[in-house]
């Protein structure tokens, strides 16, 4: 096989034998002998792949062509289905492309490799990204960052511990002196954070598993959590669920050829989109989303590998291989008065798929023109933000070869090569809902411009999927060929050690295809995390030093502390009055009950505003031609108290959010503004 592959280019060998077929043969038989020909094509581009891979680098040197790139006659055939739902073709084929690519393009990488952080090192990263790098320093003077320690679960605990723990032995083998020791933290009693946090007997007193923002008082609560079998629970930390081995008896295990519907559960206080919260909020759930994810990556046992984040050069683009922070600091120079989330540029690409690209065969399998994609890169360089270049005349499969270009020269990948080990991980993950929930809090994670962009790709993507009868693209052969690239990008030029590659290859696919079937559940704040958050805002004010043994005293009496507000809390107020100055003179008084929704106070709104038309409403609202009013999109939102501002669900039921939040106001408002591909 690799004398064949060194001397026979396979498009000559597919031309002549096609040549040959429809000559000599009857139509029929030519057809089923060109399928043959054509499937051992890829099974042997395939097997080619998988030995360079094994010699070098995966990114590997080769002379050969594409078969998809040969003419016309080839491309056709590209676009057919494979007859293996599952087949893994397009995935080599895509890898192949994209090194001919690379090797005719010429340019080198303006980063450099990514690399993996020295023993000890890593450890440091964390704390530092978590907030708690203070407890490995010397620091005396008081943190707020040490209040974070109260809210953490148990399972929580146990991961910075462990962290902790690692880094103070790495610190002993690099140091001759005797190193500080991390439980030299709490001073003169030299307690581990565990101490800290449980009783005598053990039994964690720190931030029990709470549901819908209450502490759990019983295990009834979790034992909830499996009964039903298609339900996403996010009231319960991951770690938590994962610890106490829920779900065994209903395991949902992850197969392609299967993906099951699962609906997140609502609780009372209703479900917390990304967008739901206020920057100011989300500013927190990074750090609290990493110190989970790890949390459950050690209950599942599988190791949350980060790499160093690579220095990248500064380059003379202003379209593609340019950061994500720089293109929307460059979109908003440009175009101040349309803010945007994501790059403009790949709003315009995706916009002209969507277009003229949804319907037609083999889009994104089939690569156009590399002259013509060339060419266009060219041209958006210059006339882009001039507003000179048009789409019109754009080839679909031109533009779907810009939307893969773009993502293959971002500097650093979009899932961010800090965290691309650990979203490549999460294939080992063989639970469906677990794998759902590591990829929930890996996305969490990253980067504000990072999340929006994939939020909108993947939302691309399932649009292409749900052309699959007219474009024959599978969600699977989708995600085969966006795993390339996204997961193989320029400077990541190491090797799997642990070989294996084939089934590396079908993980990242798999992992791609989980992303875009569920990605409704990946922008979701779980209700573990919103209760944290506000645990952080409601002690943002406290503030102790690591060697002050008030700390000690504090954290052994917040959850008394709580019982009590809990207590004194418990009858809420019966009447409560709703903010609505943009529309109404005077404030909504609404009548609190246990059946009260958000949906009801709009409804009450708008009911009370029709009521007292012209005494009420002022220009917010357009009076159409009839005298009818139509309103603009309202939400309910909670601000102040321990949230700095929430929009929330329809179907959060008020009793149960003053109770939890009894200082904060609601405030009837105007939804901002989303952008058309988000």
């Amino acid at each position: 096989m690799d004398k064949l592959s060194d001397f026979i280019p396979h498009g000559y060998l597919t031309k002549l034998l096609n040549f040959w077929i429809v000559v000599s043969l009857s139509a029929n038989f030519a057809s089923t002998l060109h399928d043959l020909i054509l499937q051992w094509e890829l099974k042997f581009l395939e097997l080619r792949a998988v030995r360079l891979i094994l010699k070098g680098p995966f990114f590997y040197s080769s002379s050969t062509t594409c078969p998809c790139e040969m003419n016309q006659q080839q491309t056709s055939s590209c676009s057919k289905q494979d007859p293996s739902p599952l087949s893994m073709n397009d995935f080599w084929v895509e890898v192949e492309h994209i090194k001919q690519t690379q090797d005719s393009d010429g340019e080198e990488n303006n980063c450099s490799e990514p690399s993996t952080p020295e023993e000890g090192e890593a450890e440091e990263d964390w704390l530092q990204d978590t907030g708690l790098s203070p407890l490995i320093g010397n620091q005396t003077t008081e943190e707020e960052n040490v209040i974070l320690l109260t809210t953490l679960t148990r399972t929580q605990t146990m991961a910075v511990q462990k962290r902790l723990d690692s880094y103070s032995r790495s610190l002993r083998k690099r140091t001759k002196h005797s190193a500080r020791d991390v439980r030299d933290v709490f001073d003169k009693t030299k307690t581990r954070i565990s101490d800290c946090l449980t009783d005598g007997n053990g039994i964690f007193k720190s931030a029990p598993p709470t549901v819908n923002g209450k502490t759990s008082k019983s295990s009834n609560s979790l034992d909830k959590v499996s009964e039903t079998l298609n339900t996403f629970y996010t009231d319960v930390a991951y770690s938590e669920q994962a610890a106490v081995g829920l779900n065994i008896e209903n395991r949902m295990v992850w197969q392609p050829e299967t993906l099951p519907n699962i609906e997140i559960q609502k609780g009372r206080l209703g479900v917390t989109r990304v967008s739901d919260l206020s920057p100011l909020d989300m500013k927190q759930v990074p750090a609290l989303a990493l110190i989970e994810v790890t949390a459950l990556f050690d209950i599942l046992d599988l190791e949350l590998k980060r790499n160093k984040t690579p220095k990248c050069k500064a380059t003379e683009n202003k379209l593609f291989g340019v950061m994500l922070n720089n293109l929307l600091e460059y979109d908003q120079k440009r175009f101040p008065h349309t803010p945007t989330p994501i790059p403009l540029i790949l709003q315009e690409i995706m916009k002209c798929l969507e277009k003229k690209g949804l319907d037609v065969q083999g889009i994104l399998r089939i690569p156009g023109s590399q002259t013509r994609i060339k060419s266009l890169k060219q041209c958006l360089e210059q006339r882009f933000y001039d507003g000179l270049f048009g789409w019109d005349d754009v080839n679909p499969h031109d533009a779907s070869g810009l939307l893969k270009l773009f993502l293959r020269e971002l500097p650093t990948p979009l899932l961010t090569a800090e965290y691309l080990p650990a979203f490549t991980a999460v294939q080992k993950i063989t639970d469906l809902k677990q794998r759902i929930q590591a990829l929930n809090l890996l996305t969490l994670v990253l980067p504000e411009p990072n999340r929006q962009t994939l939020k909108a790709l993947l939302g691309f993507l399932r649009k292409v999927a749900s052309h699959e009868k007219s474009n024959l693209m599978s969600l699977w052969n989708i995600s085969t060929i966006i795993a390339p690239n996204l997961f193989l990008y320029r400077g990541n030029n190491s090797k799997n050690p642990e070989g294996g590659e084939k089934l590396q290859a079908e993980g990242v696919a798999g992992v791609v295809m989980t992303m875009v079937h569920y990605q409704d559940l990946l922008w979701t704040v779980p209700t573990f995390l919103v209760s944290q958050v506000r645990k952080l805002n409601e002690n943002s004010s406290k503030r102790y030093g690591f060697g002050d043994r008030r700390i000690r005293n504090f954290l052994r009496k917040i959850h008394t502390d709580k019982e009590k507000n809990e207590k004194n809390h418990t009858e809420a107020s019966k009447h409560v009055k709703v903010g609505c100055s943009l529309f109404l003179k005077e404030t909504l008084h609404v009548e609190l009950n246990e059946g009260l929704k958000a949906k009801d106070v709009l409804q009450q709104f708008r009911k009370q505003v029709t009521q007292h038309l012209w005494q009420w409403v002022n220009s917010a609202a357009l009076m159409k031609c009839n005298g009818s009013f139509e309103f603009p999109n309202l939400d309910l939102y909670e601000v102040g108290g321990n949230i700095s501002e929430r929009c929330l669900d329809p179907n959060t039921y008020l009793v149960d959010l003053q109770n939890v939040n009894p200082t904060g106001e609601w405030v009837i408002k105007p939804r901002p503004p989303v952008s058309h591909i988000s």
